[in-house]
């Protein structure tokens, strides 16, 4: 019903991503160049045309459009009463560095993770406690062990939590989940749960909502929803902090509110809305047409590049490719595969310990990038 195959052409509009020379192919930040659903679209021509772009209020659909959402999607019941609109899920973590952390505070991430939260932990003059995961037999775990000397630590008082895990693509099974939520609790640490990818995922796995892997888990976590990646609209800049805890929710709507990250645009609502109550089928389309995109990369690289490995994954439309053995410094691979060939990776040293010998790959894209795009890392290979 959806053409993905169609190639929108994004010079010229102010694409960070496409913010390149000429003859070069961008797979590396997370925006995809596939045109959001149409229902959106239509949704925010409408408004436009209305002409009047004043101060916007969060109406009752946009609460109702989360809960029911998640309640359909993820079979997860959400307290409608504890969701506060935002600007940007980056914004929510930021807020949450300043205001349930001191200076000098340990904040706990599972390398190799999302390269913004060191930003976020970093500029607000907190401490990053990296803590790696334990990647064996191609595919990824937490250490448990590892993660509890962390979070015992006296300075460490809150931990932010990819879920799914970007950039390796892993679902966490509810007792993992749990087992996150024990810990942190017996350490009297706050976890913030990034949950921005829970929507693209292969299409016969499902996410496990951290609020909903224990009690525990629940009272004592912020988490970050947006339909932006999944949907393709992040310039439209809308996301939510859900916060079941009602002491927590009202510091972390205090902090939304005084940094001013907690009022939308005129199209915010709008776009979220829709996204949730009418895009359903198209999403459906777009996460098998990924998946075919990802059966594709496996293909290629295990008959015609076989010295980089595909790293098991269920969900995001991002790839974690294991050059170990071709190089142990993905910074100086990734610059010369973009320097020989033109194809712009992600360098996997940028998300931490762990990192140093593997590149990401942005795959939500027409299968003639893909295609492309593997042509072209072979010949840097090669070369």
């Amino acid at each position: 019903m959806y053409d993905f195959d169609k190639v929108t052409d994004r010079r010229g509009t102010y694409s960070l991503k496409w913010d390149i020379q000429k003859g070069e192919l961008p797979m590396w930040v997370a925006d995809m160049d596939l045109p959001t659903a149409p229902e959106i679209t239509e949704e925010i021509v409408k408004r436009a045309q209305h002409g009047v772009f004043g101060y916007t209020v969060i109406p009752d659909e946009w609460y109702d459009a989360y809960a029911d959402w998640w309640q359909t999607r993820h079979n997860f019941n959400i307290n409608k009463q504890r969701l506060i609109f935002s600007t940007g899920i980056v914004p929510i973590i930021s807020s949450c560095v300043r205001k349930l952390t001191t200076a000098a505070e340990n904040v706990v991430i599972l390398t190799p993770v999302y390269n913004i939260f060191f930003n976020c932990i970093v500029n607000n003059g907190r401490n990053v406690l990296q803590c790696p995961l334990r990647y064996e037999n191609g595919s990824y775990s937490i250490d448990l062990a590892a993660l509890e000397k962390c979070l015992a630590q006296p300075q460490t008082t809150l931990m932010i939590f990819c879920n799914p895990q970007n950039p390796t693509g892993r679902i966490w099974s509810r007792e993992e989940l749990a087992k996150v939520g024990d810990l942190a609790n017996k350490h009297g640490v706050i976890v913030i749960a990034d949950e921005i990818h829970c929507d693209i995922t292969d299409p016969d796995c499902e996410y496990v909502p951290y609020a909903s892997a224990s009690p525990l888990c629940e009272q004592n976590c912020v988490v970050c929803l947006s339909p932006t990646k999944a949907f393709n609209i992040a310039g439209l800049q809308t996301a939510a902090a859900y916060v079941p805890g009602e002491h927590l929710y009202n510091k972390v709507k205090r902090a939304l509110n005084t940094d001013e990250v907690a009022e939308p645009n005129a199209f915010a609502v709008q776009a979220a809305v829709t996204a949730f109550n009418k895009g359903g089928s198209w999403l459906d389309e777009l996460r098998g047409y990924i998946f075919q995109n990802k059966q594709l990369v496996s293909q290629f690289l295990e008959k015609q590049l076989p010295q980089i490995k595909l790293v098991q994954s269920q969900a995001t439309y991002l790839l974690w490719l294991d050059i170990s053995k071709i190089s142990d410094r993905s910074d100086i691979f990734a610059d010369e595969v973009r320097r020989k060939t033109g194809l712009y990776l992600s360098n996997g040293a940028q998300y931490g310990k762990g990192g140093e010998s593997f590149l990401r790959m942005n795959i939500a894209c027409p299968r003639a990038f893909v295609q492309d795009g593997l042509e072209r890392l072979k010949r840097a290979v090669q070369g």
